[in-house]
This record gives C-alpha cells, structure tokens and sequence, in this order.
C-alpha cells in the first residue's frame, strides 16, 4: 500500500543533509514531534491567540509559495490553489480536497480528510486544524491579487473531524468584510 511519490521530488544535499521540494529547503520530523511541539505552545499561549499567530504567518507563507510556483510552473487562477492543495496533501498534513472555488466571488471550500493533528490527539471534541486556516486566505489573495483583483478573503475552520460525529474537516474562505483577520 506505501509507495513512493515521484511527483513530489525530494532532493538531499550530500553535503549539508538539506532536504529541498520544489526549490524550498524542507524539514523531515516525525508528526508526533511536530504535533507535540504545537500543543505546547497552545497550552503556553491558549489556542485562541495561537490560532491568530498562525492565520497571520500561514496567511504570509501561502501567499509566497503560491506566487513563487505560480511563476515556476506558468500557472494561474483556480490552476494554482489546486496545485497548492495537492501539495499540500502530498506533505502528510492530510488530504485537502476543493469541494467549491469561485474566484469572483472570493469563495472556497477544503474538506479536509486524514488530519494529521486527528492522527495524532483524536477525538479531542474541537477543531484542532486553525494551523491551515491562513493558508486558504493567503492563497486565495495571492490569486486574486494576480489577476488584478482588490477582493480579499477571510477563512475559518468550520468543522474538525477530531469533533464528536463529525468524520471530516471543513473550511471555508468568504470575501473580507471590513472585519479584521
């Protein structure tokens, strides 16, 4: 059932030991280190805080992948969020899968299976994925702002599979309303 991914390239400096996909330095932890790490500063900080720490910086970062591979690979449009997504899900954070996209609008929704933080605490009875929420913003401004549009987004986890009866996790990007982010 594991094989490997050919499509998401990962290269090894001989020398240095730096691990680089698609012409970014990358870090290889295990996902207990990772996620542990992330409960830590929650419970230091309270997640709600956290969370806006992390909208801002995941908001940032997408935004730059997506105008850097953008220009790398010629694409556009609804074709760079589905790259990001893909690459997102080949990262081992889960599986994002674009269930609605309408860039006039400023619209999007991510059903998020196979959750990694889900892996990793379960059934912990909230939404424990606020870390991706930025990303969607970020990358659906970067888009818009591409094609020439003022239009800018806000997103929000709306569902966490580690909520009871819930099986997936959901997020949903709308047009900013003059409500901070």
């Amino acid at each position: 059932m594991t094989k490997m991914a050919p499509e998401l390239p990962i290269e090894v400096d001989s020398e240095t030991g730096v691990w680089t996909t698609d012409a970014l330095p990358m870090l290889y932890v295990p996902r207990h280190f990772f996620i542990n790490n992330h409960v830590a500063v929650e419970e230091a900080l309270g997640a709600e805080k956290y969370a806006e720490i992390l909208y801002h910086a995941g908001y940032k970062s997408a935004w730059h992948w997506c105008e850097k591979e953008a220009e790398m690979h010629g694409l556009e449009g609804e074709a760079v969020f589905d790259h990001y997504m893909k690459r997102l899900s080949q990262r081992g954070w889960g599986h994002f899968i674009t269930e609605a996209i309408d860039l006039d609008a400023g619209t999007c929704r991510v059903r998020l299976e196979h959750s990694a933080f889900v892996y990793q605490l379960g059934k912990v009875g909230r939404k424990i994925e606020y870390m991706f929420t930025g990303w969607f913003a970020g990358a659906m401004d970067q888009i818009l702002a591409a094609r020439g549009s003022d239009l800018r987004t806000v997103a929000e986890q709306t569902q966490s599979a580690a909520e009871e009866g819930c099986e997936v996790g959901y997020f949903e990007t709308q047009p900013l309303t003059g409500t901070a982010r």
